[in-house]
């Protein structure tokens, strides 16, 4: 059982509540100077608080209006078609649960601070939204071939998850795995350890992702538009792969 019918908000325990609160307002010290601003804006514009869980119920209010998104309460991870016919619906999956006072740095399965906090708030802008709508429409041509769902995986990752974006203010954070872990965000833009590269898609589809440690490479974007319009040539590139045509 992959979906629940609501968030289940009445569950919530006072350590949820601190939880939520020490992760949002420990990131929002951080992120006004590392964020990109259509992200921030989303945050004012979905009126997340420190003090209080943010209700799925409000947060569809406002995306409904904005773009005309919603969440998708989800019990934790779910397959991949099931994922992307939630997203070719305009309908973003979230689980609903906490990660505990003992794990604030890292958990292997995203909870509700990582899918409501990191990703929520781009879902206010209509370019990423297309996007997200637009390659989930292409993973679903291919849904039955692993190899093509595992190279729009790599591309969704490296974006999606751990994207930057050059801004006129200088590189900036977009990518919700980022945005919603402390080390990772200052790690990004200032450690010289990661190699960091213009968006490139053949390269992006060779690079299998890393889930346990901080990420060896991200690539820099300059606008949603430039991902919107990289899903044409994955169309062609993930053709080729079917046909044995493509070699990475």
């Amino acid at each position: 059982m992959y979906f629940v019918n609501n968030q289940g908000y009445e569950k919530y325990t006072e350590e949820d509540t601190q939880v939520w609160s020490i992760l949002f307002n420990r990131q929002m010290k951080m992120l006004p100077s590392l964020a990109e601003n259509d992200f921030l804006n989303g945050i004012k514009t979905i009126g997340f608080k420190e003090e209080v869980i943010p209700s799925f119920k409000e947060i569809d209010k406002v995306l409904k209006n904005e773009t005309g998104w919603s969440i998708a309460p989800v019990t934790g991870l779910i397959p991949n078609k099931e994922f992307f016919e939630l997203l070719k619906a305009k309908k973003f999956p979230s689980s609903s649960w906490f990660r505990k006072k003992s794990e604030l740095d890292y958990l292997e399965e995203p909870d509700m601070f990582h899918d409501i906090f990191g990703h929520v708030p781009l879902l206010t802008n209509q370019d990423f939204c297309r996007y997200l709508e637009k390659m989930s429409i292409v993973a679903l041509k291919y849904i039955d071939n692993e190899e093509c769902i595992e190279l729009i995986s790599r591309l969704y990752w490296y974006t999606v998850e751990f994207g930057l974006i050059e801004t006129g203010l200088g590189l900036r954070i977009y990518g919700a795995g980022i945005l919603s872990s402390k080390g990772e965000s200052e790690y990004s833009l200032f450690s010289e350890i990661p190699l960091r590269e213009k968006f490139n898609l053949l390269a992006i589809l060779k690079t299998p992702y890393i889930k346990d440690e901080f990420q060896k490479k991200y690539w820099i974007i300059k606008s949603y538009k430039e991902l919107e319009n990289s899903l044409t040539e994955l169309d062609h590139f993930l053709e080729l792969n079917q046909k044995g045509s493509l070699q990475l």
